[in-house]
């Protein structure tokens, strides 16, 4: 069973239907919206700031989400909308992600950084704090830079397949 743990008087909520994996790590004030899927060793510390995730969204494998204190000069906050898939090893803290993106493989995305709806996050990419990207655009590279546009394919392809196959594989662990 996945470790969910009170701090500070708040309690990881978990949406109908979403699937946690047996050590997965939910702490504090987290939020996980219906249908998500939370993988093997992913940790989402929700000890010192809210962290959110919309419907159908995957957290894969070794993926840290965590954000910065309310009580610190510049403090954030995660939120993640639906239809996202967070790639194996990916890091976001404190950032905002739009609906229907993807956060490649060891990508990390900083404290108050917005990706909007439709962004493809290369792996290995880096977001800068504060970094305000464009909708339906690809971003790659250390810093991350805009490397192209969203075609309606990758849209399809890339972004919506992988949310869906996750929704899939998740199927195949519950019990």
């Amino acid at each position: 069973m996945a470790i969910i743990r009170e701090v500070r008087g708040k309690n990881p909520r978990v949406g109908q239907g979403s699937w946690l994996a047996e050590t997965a790590v939910l702490i504090g004030d987290v939020t996980i919206g219906r249908d998500c899927s939370i993988w093997y060793g992913a940790v989402l510390r929700g000890d010192v700031n809210t962290i959110t995730v919309g419907d159908r969204t995957n957290i894969q494998d070794g993926a840290v989400i965590h954000t910065l204190y309310d009580g610190s000069a510049n403090p954030s906050q995660t939120h993640i909308g639906s239809d996202v898939s967070v790639g194996h090893n990916a890091i976001i803290h404190g950032a905002t992600i739009g609906d229907g993106v993807l956060i490649g493989m060891g990508a990390t995305v900083l404290d108050n950084a917005v990706v909007p709806s439709g962004c493809i996050i290369a792996a290995n990419a880096l977001v800068l704090t504060g970094s305000q990207l464009e909708p339906n655009s690809v971003y790659a590279g250390v810093p991350a830079k805009k490397v192209k546009e969203v075609s309606p394919e990758q849209r399809d392809n890339i972004i919506r397949r992988t949310a869906k196959d996750y929704q899939l594989y998740a199927s195949w662990y519950e019990e």
